[in-house]
């Protein structure tokens, strides 16, 4: 299965987020639940990369254990 979304798109999702926090023109209620959301995203952002930093980690342990060296994981 084919990865839709990389590395760039999470970068993206993260500034995008950065940009309505900083939107002068919320209201309370509205940078209230900017705030909700951010901390949502950042929730899903940090297990992304957890999950690709361990994936990284086997990569470099399978490269270090056979002669071939292995692609990198999809998504990289």
């Amino acid at each position: 299965m084919a990865v839709k979304n990389r590395q760039i798109d999470l970068d993206n999702h993260l500034f995008a987020e950065l940009e309505r926090l900083g939107d002068e023109s919320l209201t309370d209620e509205q940078l209230e639940k900017e705030i909700e959301r951010a901390k949502a995203v950042s929730a899903v952002a940090k297990q992304i990369n957890t999950s690709r930093a361990n994936s990284l980690k086997a990569t470099e342990y399978l490269d270090r254990a056979t002669v071939n060296h292995p692609k990198l994981p999809e998504g990289f």
